[in-house]
């Protein structure tokens, strides 16, 4: 077998981690919000993990970040209203989680909606400042 033909290793999507100022207060924030349980916290790393479905939503500590990238990490920018990713979270009852992420502190960016393809989405900017979007799943 020629190695220049080799597969790759199989890889599977396991979650996203974000780096914010207070790893308990986002864990708990996202407990209240959003349901997720923790599954994982070292508090000498600050970093913790959430079960959120078949994937993990890790949350590290800017200490994390300079400890495992010294070279080059930089803290995201809190006041930047722009965003370079969201959080996608699928439920049947968009208003209703909606109703529960603002009742928990988080800030309306966008109030539900029906799209033209006929799914509803409502968007939050979290308590970190993630942007979090609650969405019935695609149909096609």
């Amino acid at each position: 077998m020629d190695h220049m033909t080799k597969q790759p290793p199989a890889l599977a999507f396991g979650g996203v981690a974000m780096y914010v100022d207070d790893v308990r207060a986002v864990l708990d924030f996202y407990r209240r919000a959003f349901g997720f349980e923790t599954c994982y916290f070292d508090p000498e790393y600050e970093y913790g993990e959430l079960a959120a479905g078949a994937a993990h939503l890790g949350v590290a500590s800017h200490k994390l970040g300079r400890a495992v990238m010294p070279e080059r990490y930089v803290p995201p920018a809190r006041t930047c209203e722009s965003f370079a990713f969201e959080i996608g979270l699928f439920t049947e009852d968009v208003t209703g989680a909606f109703a529960r992420a603002v009742a928990e502190g988080a800030e309306v960016v966008t109030e539900p909606k029906t799209m033209p393809w006929g799914g509803t989405v409502a968007y939050v900017r979290a308590i970190d400042g993630t942007l979090v979007v609650n969405c019935t799943r695609p149909t096609s």
